[in-house]
């Protein structure tokens, strides 16, 4: 794991579309939402480092994985809370907390609070895989090694 330093990347919508898949611009520049057990890290359990798609910035460890059952990629922590941004959402109906990268601004997920996971925070980032890429730790790249 390397520690990076803040920095922002702006890019215009025209240039995300062309570095972006449609799909990955519907979540990521959309805040879209993938269907659940769809995505391709909701039941990995290999272990890295989950980068943002869009820019490469480093959000979460493996290690602070866990099996929620819900559908997506589950997390109790970012790497460090300087790496994610938090929006009050009251779209669709609901009253939670987007999450977003802080170095380029793209959707992730939302993050729920008090559901009674056993985890230390009490917190489940719930992520979409779309919205991230999974860099494996050295010698664990066939992803059969646990979270």
């Amino acid at each position: 794991m390397t520690d990076q330093p803040t920095r922002t990347v702006t890019r215009s919508e025209d240039e995300w579309r062309q570095e972006l898949t449609p799909e990955e611009f519907a979540v990521l520049r959309r805040a879209g939402t993938e269907r659940p057990y769809t995505g391709e890290y909701w039941d990995s359990h290999a272990t890295g480092v989950y980068q943002c798609r869009a820019c490469g910035a480093e959000l979460f460890r493996s290690d602070t994985k866990f099996d929620s059952h819900c559908g997506w990629p589950s997390f109790y922590a970012p790497l460090a809370e300087d790496r994610v941004r938090y929006i009050h959402d009251r779209t669709m109906g609901m009253d939670r907390v987007e999450v977003r990268c802080a170095t380029c601004d793209s959707h992730l997920g939302h993050v729920f609070e008090g559901e009674g996971y056993g985890t230390p925070t009490d917190l489940r980032y719930c992520m979409n895989s779309i919205s991230m890429r999974l860099v494996p730790d050295a010698g664990d790249g066939d992803g059969s090694a646990q979270a």
